[in-house]
C-alpha cells in the first residue's frame, strides 16, 4: 500500500540508547553497584506519567531516588539520565538523506522533558531531516496506546493506513499495526533502507 509519510522512533532507531549508562553513572555517584540499581529500576507508572508529561523532571527524579535507594542531587540524577542517550545509529544519516527527498519524515518518541531538552540541540542536524518531532510528553499519550497513534495521524494530517512506522520495540509495532499503520520492527539502518526502498521507490518525489 502506498505511504504518504514515514515515522521513526528515536531511541534504538535513530539514536543509540542504553539504560546501563545511567545505572553506571548513578552507581558511581552514590557508591552503589550498578547491578543493584538496575534490579530496582522499572518502567512503572511514574515513568509512564513522566513520559506523558503528567509529572515534571524533579518529581520523577524524586521518585527514582526513593525507589532506587540512592541519595543524589537532581543535577547528578539528570547527568545519569541524559547519559542514556548515545550517538546516532550507524548509517542512519545516509538513509535519512536518501529518503528525505521522497517523502515527509517524522519522529515519534516516548520520551520526557529532560531528554527532549538534551537531544533537541545535540541532534539538531539529524533532526533537520524531519518535518516535525512528536513526543509523548507533548501529546500526552504513549506508544503503544491506540490514542497515541490516532493523535499522530491527526497531527501529520494523513490516514493511519498511509503512514509507515519504524520502531525497535515489538509492543509498539504491534500497537501501531492495530491502529492501522504499516509498522515494522527494525534494528539497523540497513533494515530501514531495505524496507523503505520497497515502500517508496527511488523515483518517488514528495
Amino acid at each position: 500500500m502506498k505511504v504518504d509519510a514515514i515515522v521513526f522512533d528515536l531511541g534504538g532507531v535513530l539514536v543509540d540508547i542504553d539504560l546501563r549508562r545511567a545505572f553506571a553513572a548513578w552507581g558511581a555517584a552514590a557508591g552503589v553497584a550498578p547491578d543493584a540499581i538496575a534490579a530496582r529500576f522499572g518502567v512503572d507508572e511514574a515513568c509512564c506519567a513522566h513520559e506523558r508529561g503528567e509529572i515534571d523532571d524533579r518529581t520523577y527524579f524524586g521518585h527514582l531516588k526513593s525507589s532506587l535507594g540512592i541519595a543524589l542531587s537532581d543535577e547528578e540524577m539528570l547527568a545519569g539520565w541524559n547519559a542514556i542517550i548515545g550517538e546516532p545509529m550507524l548509517g542512519i544519516e545516509a538513509v535519512l538523506r536518501r529518503l528525505a527527498g521522497r517523502l515527509p519524515l517524522y519522529v515519534f518518541s516516548n520520551t520526557n522533558p529532560a531528554h527532549v531538552a538534551h537531544f533537541t540541540p545535540r541532534f539538531a542536524h539529524l533532526l533537520g531531516y524531519f518535518r516535525s518531532t512528536f513526543t509523548s510528553c507533548d501529546i500526552g499519550r504513549r506508544k503503544p496506546e491506540a490514542a497515541a497513534f490516532a493523535r499522530l495521524a491527526s497531527l501529520i494530517g494523513a490516514p493511519a493506513s498511509r503512514l509507515a512506522f519504524f520502531d525497535d520495540v515489538e509492543e509498539n509495532v504491534a500497537g501501531a499495526r492495530r491502529a492501522g499503520l504499516q509498522a515494522f520492527r527494525v534494528s539497523s539502518a540497513a533494515e530501514i533502507l531495505a524496507i523503505s526502498e520497497a515502500l517508496v521507490p527511488a523515483n518517488t518525489a514528495r
